[in-house]
């Protein structure tokens, strides 16, 4: 196949392989200073891992090792040329992904540039609190919604004090509408959803050599207007609703009231794609009891024989 990228974006391949033949700098470095990026900051379902009341065999490990511990799921995607990065989604877990975040793009080189909401239920836009004048107290932070979750937050204390003050300004998304962002593009697009508050949205990102498609809450992928198994082949990322591996996960509670794809129900689905569409397949959004978070559990095993990966807390996919 031959290369159209730029000739610029080959110099840094060459760079990449030199470092990892020599050492020095990781190849990761090497395309965090010159290429757009997505950074996953968190990978669980919105109450995070361990979940608040969960004493059971498999909450406990994260109660006792802190390094256990998972965050509600948030990417963030840093843009170097512009100086500037975004997140997509406000989550519970805010205050430790920030600083993360700042690790790998410092806010001395990379200001927050906006955030971008899914919909209304709690782990995806609750950390918005941090921005108020009891923390960050933030000057106008842009915060792409669209139009039932901007009402939402606007009509709604404490969140539309948020408004009020300034902290935050709402800027408007619509269904299949591009928002361009410098070098980065993100389209967002309707699901079906409990959508109690809020509409709900999964968000196309495109940098200048790749595409993500991030859709951390759907109710099945029946249900949707779109085909997933074409929007898979049409981007060169997939980070996919993984919130219950099997209808068997929380033994005494309908299933019915909370509909999501399990990930037995994905991976039929997409077993009519061949070994390298199924690499672009990230399962993300794993409830606290999901067996994926736990690497070594044979259905985590399962998931990778299958040739589809499981999203992680610091991976990186260059933009």
């Amino acid at each position: 196949m031959i290369d159209s990228r730029p000739r610029e974006s080959l110099k840094l391949d060459v760079c990449c392989v030199l470092a990892l033949l020599f050492g020095g700098i990781s190849c990761t470095t090497v395309f965090a200073q010159e290429t757009p990026f997505l950074y996953v900051l968190g990978v669980v379902q919105d109450a995070g891992y361990p979940q608040a009341g969960c004493y059971q065999e498999h909450c406990l490990p994260g109660w006792e090792n802190p390094s256990l511990r998972r965050g509600a799921t948030s990417l963030a995607v840093v843009d170097p040329g512009a100086g500037a990065k975004y997140l997509f989604e406000a989550t519970p877990s805010l205050p430790a992904q920030l600083y993360q975040l700042n690790l790998v793009a410092p806010d001395a080189d990379y200001k927050l540039a906006g955030i971008f909401l899914s919909h209304a239920h709690i782990g995806h836009y609750a950390g918005l609190m941090h921005f108020g004048r009891e923390v960050m107290n933030s000057d106008k932070l842009p915060v792409f919604a669209m139009r039932r979750m901007r009402e939402f937050l606007a009509n709604n204390a404490p969140w539309s004090q948020l408004v009020s003050l300034n902290n935050i300004s709402l800027k408007s998304l619509r269904d299949y509408q591009t928002e361009p962002l410098g070098s980065i593009r993100v389209t967002p697009m309707l699901v079906p959803h409990r959508d109690e508050f809020s509409e709900t949205v999964g968000f196309k990102i495109f940098g200048p050599r790749h595409s993500v498609l991030f859709i951390p809450d759907i109710n099945k992928w029946e249900l949707w207007q779109r085909n997933i198994v074409d929007e898979i082949r049409n981007v060169d990322y997939a980070l996919l609703d993984a919130t219950f591996f099997d209808g068997d996960e929380l033994p005494g509670r309908d299933m019915s009231e909370i509909p999501h794809p399990f990930v037995v129900e994905s991976m039929e689905l997409f077993d009519e794609l061949n070994s390298a569409e199924r690499s672009k397949i990230f399962f993300i959004h794993m409830n606290h009891s999901n067996p994926l978070l736990d690497a070594s559990s044979p259905q985590a095993k399962r998931v990778l024989e299958n040739g589809f990966h499981i999203a992680h807390e610091g991976l990186r996919l260059a933009l």
